[in-house]
């Protein structure tokens, strides 16, 4: 049985060359180029990302993703002194403290990671990351993920800015880990609630000057929280998009950021979202009639074409990575072929794409 277009993988693929890629950001974060479209003329402009100022009028409101991405890669040693690695998938909630030698106090946190080694570790085997620090396995979960007791001198927070580095996408290449650059570039100057492994990149183009100039200009801003995992990367593997099993991502949206959004409409203000993960929180939070309500829950919704949008038509997003259900979300919202036209002129006007990439703007109806 064929599979109609807007559902098919193959239907979601453009090429793209490999030198597009970033692989660092630019020297100033909104002097990135803004790719603008309309949604109503089909035209596509060519700008700054810190002319998007222009676009705004008063009364306007940015929703933006204050989510803050932890250090979650550890780079150390097996007992046996080979190289191992461990990326933990979710920021611990439960600390607890336990006795250590010599005065010191030591905690322990339960995570879920991904490990790498030459070898596959098993259940008992620990990862040192220095004389204080450790990760011991503790079981072996589906996927390849492990479940690891971490232990560690002082705070949790502490120990991962000491000894781990911060989780850039698998695209972009650091043979002797992260930079000083990464550090502070791979996170949105909003970013105050830990928990991603993955940065909401469409917030990275912000600057406080340009949030200063928006609000001069009577443009509102308003936070939630999506703590973005490592699912965003998974690779979609149904030829058939709608069989795409969704990866959940813990979301927080506030009563009085859901106050906002709902009288910013009534008053006939526009709501921007800033990225998808902006976009997925936004529409969770709507009931049917659009209405946004106060939501703190695991988000597993999947948006991609025959979505009807409730809340969300003006869109600031990144370029998304072929066939990936971050890419079906913003063909729900202006077509496939649409979209797939926007990347081309893109790819042709030597755009950059992904994380540290250029940005896109999308005019919606209103």
């Amino acid at each position: 049985m064929d599979i109609p277009s807007q559902y098919n993988l193959d239907s979601y693929h453009y090429d793209l060359p490999e030198e597009s890629i970033a692989q660092h950001p630019t020297d100033h974060r909104d002097k990135s180029r803004l790719l603008v479209y309309d949604s109503v003329t089909g035209k596509i402009n060519d700008q700054t990302f810190s002319d998007i100022i222009d676009y705004f009028q008063p009364g306007d409101l940015i929703v933006v993703n204050d989510t803050k991405v932890f250090p979650a890669r550890l780079i150390g040693k097996k007992e046996t002194g080979g190289r191992a690695e461990l990326l933990v998938l979710e920021y611990p909630n439960t600390v607890k403290s336990i006795s250590g030698g010599n005065k010191e106090k030591f905690s322990q946190a339960e995570v879920v990671g991904l490990t790498k080694s030459s070898k596959r570790l098993k259940v008992g085997q620990k990862i040192i990351f220095s004389a204080s620090f450790s990760a011991e396995i503790i079981d072996q979960l589906p996927g390849n993920k492990m479940k690891v007791l971490l232990t560690f001198p002082g705070d949790i927070e502490q120990a991962f800015d000491n000894y781990g580095q911060m989780p850039l996408p698998p695209y972009i290449k650091r043979e002797n880990g992260e930079t000083l650059q990464d550090r502070n570039r791979y996170q949105t100057v909003f970013a105050s609630e830990t928990g991603a492994v993955a940065a909401p990149t469409a917030g990275l183009h912000f600057t406080d000057d340009l949030l200063l100039k928006m609000r001069k200009k009577g443009v509102k801003l308003a936070r939630l929280t999506l703590h973005v995992g490592y699912g965003t990367f998974a690779p979609v593997r149904e030829q058939d998009i709608r069989n795409h099993n969704i990866h959940s991502e813990y979301v927080t949206v506030s009563g009085k950021t859901a106050e906002e959004i709902n009288k910013t409409i009534r008053d006939g203000g526009r709501v921007w979202s800033v990225g998808t993960t902006s976009v997925r929180s936004l529409e969770f939070a709507a009931d049917s009639k659009g209405i946004v309500h106060e939501v703190s829950d695991w988000c597993d919704l999947y948006i991609y074409p025959g979505y009807e949008f409730k809340v969300v038509k003006n869109v600031i997003t990144n370029f998304h990575l072929p066939g990936s259900s971050l890419l079906f979300l913003v063909s729900a919202l202006i077509g496939r072929e649409n979209l797939l036209n926007c990347y081309r002129h893109a790819v042709a006007g030597d755009y950059r794409f992904f994380s540290y990439g250029d940005a896109m703007l999308i005019l919606g109806n209103s």
